[in-house]
């Protein structure tokens, strides 16, 4: 899981890229935070889709 303080650096540094270019260092840190981000985003997506179990007529069915 991300930190607060990533996400809200990376949530800084996407309003700013809005208003103005970001400098080559703050894309750079842009594109590893989003790639963090999305990462531990797939990985939990991940487990919880591996925990799912189907039920039908009282059997479980994995």
């Amino acid at each position: 899981m991300l930190t607060k303080e990533k996400i809200d650096r990376l949530n800084f540094l996407a309003k700013k890229a809005k208003k103005e270019a970001l400098t080559e260092k703050e894309k750079i840190e842009q594109k590893n935070l989003r790639e963090e981000y999305l990462a531990n985003f797939r990985a939990h997506f991940r487990k919880r889709l591996e925990n799912i179990e189907f039920v039908d007529n009282d059997k479980i069915i994995q």
